[in-house]
């Protein structure tokens, strides 16, 4: 490999996001041709190496990243990071699953619109329209168990009525004598 790909993967490397031509060009030191060739040299050299790395060119430039092969990977590893907010949010999800949009809205307040849409997109949440209203039902995914290592949520808490009915009905009767 060429000193310029070999610079340029070091570049790719620390930068963690994908570069332009230019960009890649001006932290190497030298010129455009010399970047695109070093770019092709990495691409080809990945290519051939067929290792978990690869250089791809994404619409914001190019960017050496983990091949999709192993994304599952990626997501075991490296951890989620949701805010307060959200893990609140995904809480009472998970807590009253599965649970209308505008009835977890009424609990969460109108940010939780945001967390839900983030939560969807990490795979924790899934979001169906509802046939019964205007609004989606809200579900935790097999990868919110397997994220926080649930086997089984609890069932709901049963209500005070609930809880008194059952003391009556558990109520010992009087021995005949």
């Amino acid at each position: 490999m060429t000193i310029a790909a070999t610079k340029i993967e070091a570049i790719l490397y620390l930068k963690g996001k994908p570069l332009s031509i230019g960009e890649i060009a001006e932290y190497a030191a030298c010129d455009r041709a010399t970047a695109e060739e070093g770019i092709i040299e990495l691409i080809d050299e990945y290519a051939r190496r067929e290792t978990a790395l690869e250089v791809v060119e994404t619409s914001s430039g190019y960017c050496l990243q983990v091949r999709s092969d192993y994304q599952d990977l990626v997501q075991t590893l490296i951890p989620v990071e949701l805010g307060v907010g959200a893990l609140r949010t995904l809480a009472a999800i998970a807590l009253h699953n599965p649970i209308r949009q505008s009835d977890l809205i009424n609990v969460r307040g109108s940010g939780a619109y945001q967390h839900v849409q983030e939560l969807v997109e990490q795979g924790f949440v899934r979001k169906r329209r509802d046939g019964e209203s205007r609004s989606y039902s809200l579900q935790v995914t097999p990868k919110f168990n397997q994220y926080f290592q649930i086997e089984q949520l609890p069932q709901p808490f049963i209500t005070r009525q609930e809880e008194r009915q059952l003391e009556l009905d558990f109520q010992p009767q009087a021995e005949a004598s």
